[in-house]
């Protein structure tokens, strides 16, 4: 290629002024006299993907521009034809490409393009993991390994240390919890904080706070849970990291068995330690997840349930992947996991399910305002490495 894409910059005849870094759409009628085709022939399918900032779509003639590259920076283009054209004194490679819904198609120069399909990215998360359920194998990350607040996605270290407890006996399951803390009514009625409704001095049986702690995640049965466990809100947070560090989790910081901040926790009389916030990275997550869904596999059963009547109460399970919900995708098989949100921590998802043929698939996404949509996304990318397949 001799010089032939940046030529057409600086002639006024072909294309009009870079502004911005983007190119006009502006393209005059005598710009079609300026482009002659040399030669053209047809190519094996090819994969591409955007190179840099640079470069769009035209027509052949170069009398319409189609798109900008830069409107499509994730995009996979695929090349079935190959152009010589000539412009003026200087000649250029250029392939036929469209993308794969073939709903933007054209012609740009070959020097804009990278050979191969576009890495898969999710934009909104500010950290995720894919990991093989199996086997423990990561098999995409982003920001893996940095600590954020997780929000009610710590519940999730709180429910594998309450079912341990329970080990599988109807007399735990059955065991009454009397509320006596004023603070945990008071948070159970909160607008922001609540959620299962506690009465003071009424019990609730541990199965009871369990199914309002994993599927309405309140957080007063979260705690009210922990309480139960290790007989103190204080000593149960000890088992969390405890816990945490027994499977060298260097990323992974309790304050909370709730995953409320303590900013919110110390107005009901519940706030922990130093720090404001569980910190704990997506892969450490994955890999609390995991030693739940190996350990105590009825949390994927329980993880279906859309919404139970627990103690009178609705508990509304918000995991929006599930059958029935907005983003339900039937091949996806999701069969959990946790929710989570506040204003820190953002949205907050841990997800999984099994394809058929596949490896069950755990997915991790922190600070995500389209955490269900980047979910399916990721679930659909971990689906189609071979590192998933049975």
């Amino acid at each position: 290629m001799r010089n032939l894409h940046m030529k057409r910059g600086l002639m006024a005849f072909a294309v009009a002024l870079t502004v911005g870094g983007t190119v006009s759409a502006v393209v005059p009628a005598n710009a079609a006299s300026a482009y002659k085709t040399v030669s053209t022939k047809t190519i094996k399918k090819t994969a591409y993907h955007k190179k840099h900032a640079k470069g769009a779509i035209f027509n052949k003639a170069h009398t319409r521009k189609v798109s900008n590259l830069t409107t499509h920076p994730h995009t996979t283009w695929y090349a079935t034809k190959q152009a010589t054209l000539k412009h003026g004194k200087s000649t250029g490679i250029y392939f036929y490409v469209k993308n794969s819904k073939n709903s933007v198609k054209g012609w740009v120069w070959h020097g804009y393009l990278k050979k191969g399909k576009a890495p898969f990215v999710l934009t909104k998360a500010k950290a995720a993991v894919a990991m093989n359920a199996k086997t423990g194998k990561v098999v995409w990350s982003k920001n893996a390994n940095t600590a954020r607040p997780i929000a009610s996605v710590s519940k999730l270290m709180t429910l594998y240390l309450a079912l341990k407890k329970v080990d599988g006996k109807t007399s735990n399951w059955n065991h009454k919890v009397k509320i006596t803390s004023r603070g945990l009514v008071s948070m159970s009625r909160s607008a922001d904080c609540g959620g299962f409704h506690f009465k003071l001095n009424h019990s609730y049986t541990v199965k009871q706070l369990y199914y309002a702690a994993f599927l309405d995640s309140s957080n007063n049965s979260a705690i009210a849970l922990g309480k139960w466990v290790s007989g103190s809100n204080g000593k149960f947070i000890k088992k969390m990291n405890a816990q945490a560090k027994s499977w060298k989790l260097g990323k992974a910081h309790f304050v909370s068995a709730s995953g409320l901040e303590n900013s919110d926790l110390r107005r009901y009389g519940y706030g922990y330690g130093k720090a404001n916030a569980n910190k704990v990275s997506a892969k450490d997550v994955a890999i609390i997840a995991r030693h739940l869904i190996t350990s105590y596999p009825r949390i994927l059963k329980d993880g279906k349930i859309g919404s139970m009547k627990v103690n009178g109460q609705v508990c509304h399970n918000y995991n929006n992947l599930l059958k029935g919900r907005k983003y339900y995708r039937a091949s996806l098989k999701v069969d959990g996991l946790k929710t989570g949100y506040t204003p820190l921590a953002g949205y907050c998802f841990v997800g999984t399910g099994q394809k058929k043929g596949k490896q069950r698939v755990i997915t991790v996404v922190l600070h995500d305002e389209n955490e269900f949509t980047e979910t399916k996304s990721l679930m659909d990318h971990a689906y189609r490495l071979s590192s998933m397949n049975n």
